[in-house]
């Protein structure tokens, strides 16, 4: 603690100045009998001298213990006593030595100032005089850095409640004493209160280097890297308490079991068996059980069985040895001998060792002999020691294997009870009830539970069973076989929109949180030393593996950060563009399109029919836009998840929706990809036309991809009529007639394509800036008279004749063309539906809906009405036009 020392040097000086006070009166009285012989002095003045030098040594002697004494007493004293005390007397001189040469020793000779101050020091830091003790402590460093004045230091320190400097100067004077164990086991328990994780970490391997014999420190130092998840320094911490104190079995166990965690199997499995070589007669069980089950798992039986036979030979085994030995005797095909040794598990003792009997049976069903596991299994049926979930689960398996499904169905009915919240035993129950044509009670089985939301367990439970995806798959799956449309889109809709929607994807993935610089910096800060008030920065802050790679990432990424602003801010200052120092980290780093990763539903090629069956369904019953939606979330992932022809069956679906749904433009991905695959689809232009018809604006893009489509396929007639449609929709008629005549040119024999140039024609002739306007009419004529041929004089084709003429002025020809109209008996056919269309077709049973009479009647009462034939108008409307 840094107090003052006595060590006899200084009653050597006082006897020594005795000496001299003597040897100064010998020569005084030799100076008296000058010129006299001593020879001739009497006898009685040598006793006299002598008494005298007797009488000096006795005093001296006296006041050297009286100043002992009131050293030992100087504690007890007030404060200027002691100085009072220190200060008296006077200063004595050594004798000096007059031998020549250095003298003896002089190198390591005290700094008797330094001794002195730090006297004086350790008397204030008793006093209480804390600041006063701290000064003269400086000093006495600055003249002589001993132990005793970082300890004295460290002990004022922690008196004044500063600790963390305390703790400093115990580690200074412990570095300069490395074998005092005392302070670094100080230090130790300090930074143990303090849970700096770091300073254990410097402090533990200089205190085992102190006293490597210490097996507290041994065990403290292997539960402190376990906490750390430095497996393999805890494990050679075991080792080494082992090896010094080989009747720690615990430490052995320890050890074995960390090793055989980290990998090293065969470090453990040699350890265990160095043990045995020396305690072989008197071995723990627990060792040899340990020994037995790493030779098992290894695959070598033999070698287990040599191991329990040798260590309990002439002894009796206990049972858990007694299984290990069935145990190898089974792998080993030995099934006699392992009946004979497994016979001291009876129903009476099964019960008390549950573990081996467990073991014993999970054997037996691994390697396929249920029956016998069964036995075993039925042992324990009824104990508390076992979860009745598990073991009725595996009685049930061992039930099914045996084919005896009835019995296996009752056990898996048990686990389920027991193992509410285990998915896979009841997707296996469901599995089962399904081969034994039980639907019924598999749909209930995986029915989501009624739930009682103003119940308190309720609000406990953050999720349950059911919304794990692989039961509600399942139960999806058995709606589909069947053919419950609506049930199955109840529980597959939501599941599929949970896992394959792009904002759950994307919040993931795309949308991942951008760190900023601070942010950064403050993880990098790990592989760096910012203890800024430590005075030993060689060490850095003790951190996990997972902490110490996230910081190397961090680091990596303020590198790449710095080096893009360095580049980004070389450019501007090149192209005389500002640069601002504050611009911030996402203006400056670039964004990387990141791929989405594949959902897992999509993952599994059984599920894609199952999510297009999905859409087909959502499509059957009116729910359109659900439906494009599934066929937008699957085709992001096609490219690596899915087969071309389910891509090809999307895309025509998505398609068929995009004519459904109420913005068109939703689905014109899909229009637009399946064209330019197949351009010569009828059905699939029909689509197309659909939906753009339905479109309230003309859009461009739809002309340029009509453009390349024509450009692409020259003789592809359906792009070229619907841009004649587009330009007769914008009275473009002329625009519109050069369309109609280039397809006209591909096919001249199509009805609909004479039909389209002929009322365009007629169309055009009514615009005001064309001259010849009577050959466009005949023109226009000659068309539609060629597309009633073409038609066979139909019903509509005649309609439409009539219709043209009545639209010219030549009514007295219109006149007859509706009256032929009239004359014509049309038989009902099916109206055309385009898939998944929706049914808005009014349904009054009548027949003769395709009957073109009324209409006829219509237009040839308006002609009899403007010529004035009134009662003619009026009949034809009775006869035709009344319901």
């Amino acid at each position: 603690m840094g107090s003052v020392e006595s060590d006899g040097s200084e009653g050597a000086a006082a006897i020594d100045d005795c000496e001299d006070k003597y040897d100064s009166q010998d020569s005084a009285e030799e100076e008296e009998f000058e010129g006299v012989s001593v020879n001739l002095l009497p006898a009685d003045n040598y006793e006299l001298l002598a008494e005298r030098k007797r009488k000096a040594l006795a005093d001296c002697q006296h006041k050297q213990t009286k100043k002992k004494r009131e050293e030992e007493d100087i504690v007890g004293a007030s404060f200027d006593e002691i100085m009072e005390a220190m200060n008296s007397g006077s200063k004595r001189k050594r004798k000096k030595d007059k031998r020549a040469g250095r003298p003896k020793g002089s190198r390591n000779k005290v700094n008797l100032e330094a001794r002195k101050l730090l006297g004086e020091a350790t008397l204030c830091y008793a006093a209480g005089k804390y600041t006063e003790a701290l000064k003269l402590l400086h000093e006495v460093i600055l003249l002589e850095p001993t132990p005793d004045a970082y300890h004295t230091l460290a002990v004022v320190y922690d008196a004044i409640g500063e600790k963390r400097k305390s703790m400093y100067f115990y580690e200074l004077a412990a570095l300069v004493m490395p074998r005092d164990t005392s302070l670094w086991k100080l230090l130790l328990s300090w930074s143990l209160e303090q849970g700096n994780a770091a300073d254990v970490n410097k402090y533990l391997p200089k205190a085992i280097a102190a006293e490597p014999e210490d097996i507290s420190l041994r065990l403290l130092s292997a539960s402190h890297y376990s906490e750390l998840k430095e497996y393999e320094k805890a494990a050679k911490a075991y080792e080494k308490v082992f090896q010094i104190n080989p009747d720690n079995i615990e430490a052995c166990i320890s050890a074995a079991k960390l090793y055989k965690q980290i990998g090293k199997t065969e470090h453990s499995l040699v350890m265990l068996e160095d043990y045995l070589k020396y305690r072989k007669t008197d071995a723990d069980p627990i060792i040899i059980d340990m020994l037995a089950s790493i030779c098992i798992e290894n695959g070598e039986y033999a070698k287990a069985l040599q191991h329990i036979e040798g260590c309990f030979m002439g002894r009796e085994w206990p049972l858990n040895l007694i299984a290990k030995a069935g145990i190898c005797h089974i792998y080993l095909g030995n099934l006699s001998k392992a009946e004979i040794l497994l016979k001291a598990f009876g129903l009476e003792n099964a019960n008390d060792n549950v573990d081996s009997v467990v073991e014993i049976a999970d054997t037996l069903k691994i390697l396929e002999h249920y029956e016998y596991a069964l036995h075993y299994y039925l042992m324990l049926e009824g104990n508390q020691g076992v979860g009745d979930g598990i073991l009725n689960l595996k009685i049930a398996q061992c039930y099914l294997s045996l084919e005896k499904k009835e019995e296996a169905i009752g056990f898996f009915y048990r686990a389920v009870h027991s193992l509410e919240d285990n998915v896979d035993v009841r997707i296996n129950l469901a599995s089962l009830l399904l081969e034994e044509k039980k639907e019924n009670e598999a749909i209930s089985l995986l029915s989501p539970p009624v739930i009682d939301f103003g119940a308190d367990s309720c609000s406990e439970k953050s999720k349950f069973w059911w919304y794990d995806e692989k039961v509600r798959l399942k139960l999806a799956k058995i709606y589909q076989t069947k053919n419950m449309l609506q049930e199955f889109v109840d529980v597959f809709f939501p599941l599929a929109s949970q896992l394959i929607t792009s904002e759950t994807t994307e919040e993931q993935v795309s949308k991942k949180k951008k760190l900023s610089t601070s942010e950064l910096i403050e993880r990098a800060r790990v592989l760096e030393n910012n203890q800024i008030d430590n005075l030993f920065q060689k060490f850095k802050p003790a951190v996990t593996a997972a902490e110490r790679e996230k910081a190397a990432r961090a680091k990596r990424l303020l590198q790449q950060r710095t080096n893009l602003k360095e580049e980004l801010k070389l450019k501007a200052l090149a192209a005389g563009v500002d640069w601002q120092s504050e611009e911030s980290d996402d203006e400056c780093w670039p964004k990387k399109k990141k791929k989405l990763p594949t959902p897992w539903l999509l993952r599994d090629e059984e599920n894609h029919q199952l999510v297009i069956d999905l859409a087909k369904a959502l499509a059957s019953l009116g729910k359109h836009e659900e439906a494009l939606d599934v066929c937008k979330w699957i085709m992001q992932f096609s490219s690596n998840a899915i087969s071309s022809d389910n891509i090809e069956e999307l895309t025509l679906l998505g398609a068929q929706m995009a004519y459904n749904v109420i913005d068109p433009r939703r689905g014109y991905d899909f229009l637009r990809d399946i064209l330019q695959r197949h351009p010569h689809k009828i059905s699939v232009w029909n689509y197309y036309f659909k939906a753009l018809s339905k479109m309230e604006i003309y859009r461009h893009k739809h002309s340029r991809f009509l453009r390349r489509i024509r450009e692409k396929e020259k003789e592809c007639v359906p792009p070229i009529i619907i841009s004649g449609h587009q330009f007769s929709m914008g009275s473009l008629y002329q625009a519109a007639a050069e369309e109609y005549l280039h397809a006209y040119k591909l096919l001249p024999d199509s009805p609909f394509v004479n039909l389209c140039v002929g009322t365009s024609l007629i169309n055009l002739a009514f615009d005001v800036r064309l001259k010849n306007k009577h050959q466009c009419v005949v023109q226009g004529m000659a068309f539609l008279f060629k597309y009633l041929k073409l038609c066979g004089e139909s019903q509509e084709a005649l309609f439409n004749i009539a219709r043209a003429c009545h639209h010219v002025g030549l009514v007295s020809l219109a006149a007859s063309y509706y009256e032929k109209v009239l004359s014509i008996r049309e038989k009902d056919y099916p109206i055309p539906q385009l898939p998944f269309e929706s049914q808005h077709l009014r349904e009054n049973g009548n027949s003769g809906y395709c009957s073109l009479h009324r209409e006829a009647a219509y237009n040839l009462h308006l002609i009899y009405k403007t010529s004035g034939a009134l009662d003619l108008a009026r009949q034809v409307l009775r006869d035709y036009c009344t319901l």
